[in-house]
């Protein structure tokens, strides 16, 4: 990797600059992962890794060059100790047509951000969150995966721009909750964890995952299934989460006020990053 100083690479080299003909940008072709720096770590680093590789599998992106990635990581996170690193892979150029090309080499993108103190502050107070009008696109078949193609997110994020307003909650066809434009959301019933399933529609967050786990180990009942609106407002505690955020409670939903309960607080210093 050339110049640590940049903030952006492409393929280990500091450019911000990509082929028009790169299947990322024409088609939505790839993955991402956005991840944690603090301290020259990255924070679950082999987690995003895995779920990267589950992705490529699931995509049949093939050829990326494992161990120059494991190389940029580790001199990127070196260079800029804290922040935000979002990492792209494509799978590269190719001739026009949906036809995925038998040669294509994929791209590495990488792009670092700086840390916002504003999220220190939501992770202690909460936030307030809104129900989205965009439906969740659903396919059995992309459900889970961090892939590129994130327009209804970016169509429901338009949706408001209050600025105390920092989440808003998207829904599939039947009106069940799938999570946030940004986050994974749970909520919190008489000390039990509930969080929507991922079968047609989300990403199933490495937070999620974490939080998950977390609960067993403090003997807190959690459950995935089919969440509405109602069954959000009628919970005691709500938060969202992703890897980045850590868990945010959340302490307005459509008017409906939440206080910050044990079980956001014990869960968000069990996974403390």
């Amino acid at each position: 990797m050339t110049d640590p100083a940049a903030t952006v690479w492409v393929d280990g080299i500091a450019t911000a600059s990509l082929s028009v003909h790169d299947r990322g940008l024409a088609y939505g072709d790839g993955l991402f992962e956005t991840m944690r720096l603090r301290a020259g770590a990255i924070a679950n680093l082999e987690r995003h890794l895995a779920r990267l590789a589950q992705g490529c599998e699931a995509l049949e992106i093939h050829g990326i060059d494992a161990a120059g990635l494991r190389i940029e990581l580790d001199t990127l996170a070196a260079a800029k100790p804290d922040g935000t690193l979002k990492l792209v892979v494509t799978r590269g150029s190719g001739s026009r047509g949906y036809r995925p090309p038998r040669t294509a080499r994929p791209t590495r993108v990488l792009i670092w951000s700086p840390p916002r103190a504003e999220d220190t502050e939501a992770a202690a107070s909460g936030v307030r969150v809104r129900l989205c009008r965009t439906p969740a696109t659903e396919n059995s078949r992309l459900a889970g995966l961090k892939h590129l193609n994130r327009l209804d997110n970016v169509l429901a994020r338009a949706e408001w721009s209050d600025e105390a307003i920092v989440e808003g909650l998207m829904r599939d066809s039947r009106g069940a909750i799938v999570g946030g434009t940004m986050s994974n959301v749970f909520a919190v019933c008489a000390g039990a964890l509930m969080t929507p399933r991922i079968e047609r529609a989300g990403v199933r967050g490495v937070q999620r995952a974490r939080v998950i786990e977390a609960a067993g180990r403090l003997q807190l009942r959690v459950a995935e299934l089919e969440l509405t609106p109602a069954d959000l407002t009628a919970a005691d505690e709500l938060f969202l989460t992703n890897a980045v955020i850590g868990i945010w409670p959340i302490a307005e939903l459509e008017g409906r006020g939440f206080a910050v309960g044990n079980t956001t607080r014990r869960l968000q210093q069990e996974l403390a990053l």
